[in-house]
């Protein structure tokens, strides 16, 4: 499962003011075109952006969208500030706040995924019966999380830098040492470790321990937002639409075009993570429930600034605020 990066922000300033525009291919008549860059391989856990596709969400809305899958160099945002895409996925909070941080001019509209999917795996017959439990024990993490999510952990339960271990996407480590725990994506390494290993970890999802972070948002270059505000409703609308499908229709149309972009991507590694979608309420539980997918509402991310500025990581008088627009999406009742 896709790393979480802090990648070169002010890098995607320069090249945006230093290069010229990406040639785009041409409008179909009558459509707006999108190009819609994904912050990984195509996977279940982007499946109603390419199920909106697949069944013609966006084009009965007036868009001609092409989806740009990421890897691991992907770098939605400098995608973006360049000019390069026209709307892109954000994977976390942070990556949404480092853009504010940094001056990029790249808004997120909305966000797919109420809760962030991060997880903390560790052994079972271990006493680890809750995330306070790991303290003092070795965790696996990679360079990105350490300045993401870890920041939320050292905070609320007492973990020292001492602990973490780097994780470079192999779980050999965390399967050689009984007392490790490693990060994951609920929708992968729980049911990769047991299909691969034979083991089925202790889970804890971060968002059900009180952690505030959106993920999966969509983003719009601040020139998009100005120029087509309704071209940019109209993708979200249509992205809801493909997620609802996804996650409660038939998957079918949307499973195969990811598994063009990605052959090879076993059908079996999609069902699952659908069904984890929806048993955790990843996209339509919380107050998606009843505001719709993608809403998104002040208070979280004033929650979510306060945590990290606590921490050191952005100054206190940093505009969060211009990190989203909250009018794109619905309110919670």
């Amino acid at each position: 499962m896709k790393p979480l990066k802090f990648l070169g922000l002010a890098l995607a300033l320069v090249l945006a003011a230093c290069s010229p525009p990406a040639e785009k291919a041409p409008e179909a008549p009558g459509r707006t075109k999108i190009v819609f860059a994904t912050d990984w391989v195509a996977q279940a856990e982007l499946g109603g952006f390419y199920q909106a596709l697949a069944t013609g969400e966006y084009e009965k809305r007036g868009l001609d969208v092409t989806i740009r899958p990421g890897g691991s160099g992907s770098n939605v945002p400098q995608l973006l500030a360049s000019g390069a895409v026209d709307m892109g996925v954000g994977s976390n909070s942070f990556i949404v706040m480092n853009m504010v941080q940094e001056g990029v001019p790249v808004t997120a509209v909305a966000a797919i995924m109420q809760k962030d999917p991060q997880v903390i795996l560790a052994h079972p017959g271990q006493g680890i019966d809750d995330l306070a439990d790991l303290k003092g024990h070795p965790i696996l993490l990679s360079d990105g999380s350490i300045t993401a999510f870890w920041v939320w952990l050292k905070a609320k339960y007492g973990f020292t830098d001492d602990q973490v271990r780097k994780y470079t996407f192999n779980s050999a480590p965390f399967l050689a040492d009984k007392r490790s725990a490693q990060q994951g994506y609920v929708t992968s390494e729980p049911y990769t470790l047991e299909k691969n290993a034979g083991l089925k970890p202790v889970v804890f999802l971060l968002a059900d321990n009180g952690y505030p972070g959106y993920a999966t948002m969509i983003l719009a270059n601040n020139k998009l937002l100005k120029d087509n505000p309704a071209a940019v409703r109209a993708f979200i609308e249509a992205s809801a639409a493909g997620w609802k499908s996804y996650l409660h229709g038939d998957a079918a149309p949307g499973d195969a075009l990811i598994r063009k972009d990605n052959p090879e991507m076993p059908q079996d590694v999609l069902d699952q993570a659908r069904e984890k979608m929806v048993r955790y309420g990843l996209v339509d539980g919380g107050e998606a429930a009843a505001a719709g997918i993608g809403v998104m509402n002040d208070a979280r991310w004033a929650e979510f600034f306060q945590i990290a500025t606590a921490q050191g990581i952005y100054p206190k008088d940093m505009d969060y605020k211009q990190a989203s627009s909250l009018d794109f999406v619905g309110k919670p009742k």
